[in-house]
């Protein structure tokens, strides 16, 4: 059986992850010996899977069955969101249209799922609509400002942006000792979690301090596991409330004192820019050590 699929997103991705986003039954070797034998074709000609399908295209499966390529069934495990984590979850939205949404994420409230996780974000937004999805992380213990597609082309297409680094973040960072420098640029290998090294780079402004400790403004431009934790590290300050990377017995009950405080970017030629309040252990660490916040350092984020 051949089947035909004229391809009407404007969203580009390889063809391989275009047929496992398709087909989830599709494995990677399975599409690789069927784009040799030519049983997969782009507008009717050989292809490769790394080829970045475009609109209009058309896709041509010459060897199509609904017993190959199909969709897996998952069983997944069953979670009961109580009232009270939904409530918390739609106050803590602070904007929404009908492709994205955005929270400003709680303390102690992991992204995603896992072996251990009893209840996570993804959770939450799969029993709202199965459709929502994550296009980024946060720290279990990292608050602030946390983008979640409603459907599948916005998933891409946020991912992309991501991925191009066209979506500009800030994070607001309290931490113990104060950098060298009061604006710098960090470029720093770091460990993932298969133990190789992986580069990044991030930007950082000292916006106040006092007493040894500091407020830093940090702009990672890359987006890796922990970056700005080991970045605060590096400095010679760590963050406050980091059981990881903090070794300081001072604030050792605090929690992790990091804030995903601002998000922009645009989308077809209309700007997005969103804020997100410090949440009340932030503030009420500043209010006990007599610290402020610099009213302006968020004047000129887009230059910083």
């Amino acid at each position: 059986m051949i089947k035909n699929i004229k391809i009407n997103s404007r969203y580009e991705i390889r063809l391989d992850k275009y047929l496992k986003n398709l087909y989830s039954s599709l494995t990677q070797g399975f599409i690789e010996k069927n784009i040799r034998k030519k049983n997969i074709l782009i507008n009717g000609s050989r292809t490769k899977s790394n080829y970045i399908i475009k609109i209009n295209d058309n896709l041509k499966i010459l060897n199509f069955h609904d017993k190959i390529y199909k969709n897996k069934i998952t069983v997944k495990k069953n979670i009961n969101i109580s009232n009270k984590d939904l409530v918390t979850f739609n106050k803590s939205i602070i904007f929404q249209n009908n492709n994205f949404l955005v929270l400003n994420k709680w303390t102690e409230i992991a992204t995603q799922g896992g072996s251990k996780i009893n209840l996570s974000i993804d959770h939450i937004i799969k029993n709202i609509n199965s459709n929502y999805r994550l296009v980024h992380r946060l720290d279990k213990e990292t608050t602030g400002l946390l983008l979640i597609a409603k459907n599948l082309n916005y998933a891409k297409y946020l991912s992309l942006l991501f991925k191009e680094k066209k979506i500009n973040k800030f994070y607001i960072a309290l931490c113990e000792g104060i950098p060298k420098n009061d604006v710098s640029q960090v470029n720093l290998q770091v460990r993932n979690k298969k133990q190789k090294l992986e580069n990044t780079l991030t930007n950082y402004k000292l916006i106040y301090k006092k007493n040894s400790l500091s407020q830093i403004l940090y702009n990672p431009k890359t987006g890796k596991t922990h970056q700005l934790r080991i970045v605060s590290k590096n400095l010679g300050c760590p963050i406050i409330g980091d059981k990881k990377y903090n070794s300081s017995s001072k604030f050792k009950k605090e929690k992790l004192m990091l804030h995903s405080y601002s998000l922009n970017f645009s989308i077809e030629n209309k700007d997005f820019e969103f804020v997100a309040d410090l949440p009340d252990h932030f503030l009420s660490f500043l209010k006990i050590n007599k610290l402020k916040i610099n009213k302006n350092f968020n004047k000129n984020l887009h230059t910083f």
